[in-house]
Formats: structure tokens, sequence, C-alpha cells
């Protein structure tokens, strides 16, 4: 039986602490490639596909979700996504396009939109100012995230379409400014090992992304963000996650948050808008999904491991939330 999900970490933990965040962040095996970082002059514009197709342009897996982040170091930018959000990304701010939606970055108004695949292939940045009009230009910082698991991942459902954070000022908890000063610097000097610790920065930077989107929202609707709110509720989420494939039921939970069963399962779907013994489920099959894709471990094993005694019921399980079987998860992964 699977008592933890720390063997999915991919990275030495030096202190470890099994807190919900930390467990799902760790989940997604982030990881993330700088694109370009250039100067722009008004006006200009440039197109980023939606994710499949940026997926499919950056040659990455068909299993690793492709996110878009825009980072401006000075001036702003203009964001419009396909359905006509829009929205200003000021000096010291970071737009991260979780949504995957297809989306234009610009200054003023341009007749001609260049698209993103144009400056990857090295046909070479048309709006890069001269020396005359440097200092009112946009440097901008853009690349992508990778995410790995985010099927049936409750951080990346709750998520915003379009993230848009501060970086200017880092808090109690988080420090999205130290982490994109970093970045600068590595990016600045290139130094020996720099692509090595932008890799790693990377990583970082997402993550501060979200613990900074976290720390700034109102959370009124129920839903993940809320439940981590909660003591008691992010308690009983911190039990599923660290033992998925444990006999759980609603009584065994309430005796581990010292609260009677009707209490707790009222305050759990409350709080995040579904049952607890539903968030099992969900969590059981994105911790199936994990190990069918990353282990070689038999069916009937990870069955035993998320918690199922009976293969067939599993196989029901996993087909009714993701939609397939788990053998056809597992080909389409590899595949």
């Amino acid at each position: 039986m699977l008592k933890t999900t720390e063997s999915f970490a991919e990275t030495t933990k030096i202190g470890f602490q099994n807190d919900c965040l930390s467990d799902v962040l760790r989940s997604m095996r982030i990881s993330g490639s700088l694109l370009f970082r250039d100067e722009y002059a008004a006006p200009w514009a440039i197109s980023i596909p939606n994710a499949d197709r940026l997926r499919a342009l950056l040659r990455v897996s068909a299993g690793v979700r492709v996110v878009a982040f825009h980072f401006v170091e000075r001036g702003h930018i203009e964001i419009t996504l396909h359905d006509g959000t829009e929205a200003v990304i000021e000096a010291g701010e970071i737009a991260v396009c979780f949504g995957g939606a297809s989306h234009r970055i610009s200054q003023g108004p341009h007749p001609h939109v260049l698209p993103v695949d144009a400056l990857l292939t090295g046909d070479g940045n048309v709006f890069r100012p001269g020396e005359r009009n440097r200092t009112r230009s946009t440097s901008l910082m853009c690349g992508v995230f990778l995410l790995h698991d985010t099927h049936l991942n409750p951080l990346f459902a709750a998520l915003p379409p379009l993230l848009h954070a501060s970086v200017s000022h880092p808090s109690g908890f988080h420090n999205l400014s130290g982490v994109a000063g970093l970045m600068a610097h590595e990016m600045s000097e290139r130094s020996v090992g720099s692509g090595y610790v932008i890799e790693r920065l990377l990583e970082l930077l997402c993550a501060e992304a979200v613990r900074s989107h976290i720390e700034t929202i109102k959370t009124q609707e129920a839903g993940w963000f809320r439940g981590l709110q909660d003591p008691t509720v992010s308690r009983a989420i911190a039990m599923i996650h660290a033992r998925p494939g444990e006999s759980w039921s609603v009584r065994r939970l309430a005796d581990g948050v010292a609260m009677s069963p009707s209490r707790l399962a009222a305050r759990f779907a409350a709080a995040l808008g579904e049952s607890p013994m539903a968030y099992v489920a969900k969590w059981r099959m994105n911790v199936a999904g994990r190990l069918l894709d990353g282990t070689q471990r038999g069916i009937s094993e990870i069955a035993a491991d998320v918690g199922y005694e009976s293969v067939a019921a599993f196989n029901r399980a996993f087909k009714r939330h993701v939609g397939v079987p788990p053998a056809s998860w597992r080909a389409r992964q590899r595949s």
C-alpha cells in the first residue's frame, strides 16, 4: 500500500514538511524554458498560440502542460486572451497563462502582429528600439512552465486562466521578487552553470507566482484555496495526500481532526464544494496516473497502492474520472 507521495519528488528534500501545497506542487514536477528576453519599442505586438500548439511548436511530449508566462522588467505590456480578457502588466509584474488560451502581448496599436514562432526560428526582433527611443521601450522576459500530471490536480484546477502577480515586494509568504531578480542576473551574466541555475529558478518562479496568488486572493467561493485556509479541512486534505492508499472513510478522517463525521463532512463540502470521499477518489486517480506514467508497476499493484482491493473496481473508478481505462492511459502517455 502506498503510504506517502514523497516518492514522486525528483529533487532532494531537506527538512521536508508534508503540507498540502508543497505536495501538490511537487506532484506536477515543474520545469521550464526561457523563450526570449528582449526590448520592444511601441507600437509592437506578438501572438502566442494556445497550449496545445505551443507544446507542438516546442516539441514537448503530449502528457505535459505548457504554460506561457511574461515578466515585465521595464515599461508595460497589454495582454489580450482569445476570449477578449485584457490586462495591463506593469514593470515588476508577471502574467502566467494557466488557462492555456492563445493570446497577444503588445504595446500600442500595431497593424502587424508577429507570431512567436517567427522569433523562435531566428527571424529576429523587428521591434527592437534604437538608441534614441530605448529609454521609452519595454524590457520583457518570456518563457514557459512545463507542468506534468495536471489532470485531477486540485491546485491546477483552482488556478485562474490568467494569473497576474507583482514581483516588486517580497512578503513573509513568498519571495517572488528575489527569484525574478536572480533570474535576471543569471540571464545578464551568463556565467558558468547559468543554464542549470536558470532551469531551477524557473521552477521556483512558478511556485512563487502561485504562492503570491494564494496570499493575495480573497477566497469566498468554495474551492481548493478556501480549503487550505480552513485549518481543519487542510489537515484532512494533508492526511489524504500523505496516505492515499489508506482505507479512508469520513469517520476516519474526522477522528484524525478531532471532529464529528457529520460536522467534518459539512465543513469539507462548504470549503471545497465536494465531499471528503469525492476528494479522496480524485486524489487517488491523480496518484494512480502518475504511477502509470512514471513506473513499471503492474495495474494490480497500482490499484492496491491507491486503496483498491479489486482491480475491476479500480478500472471502473479510473475510467469514470479520466475517461479511459488505466492500460489505455499508460499507453497514451508513453506514446
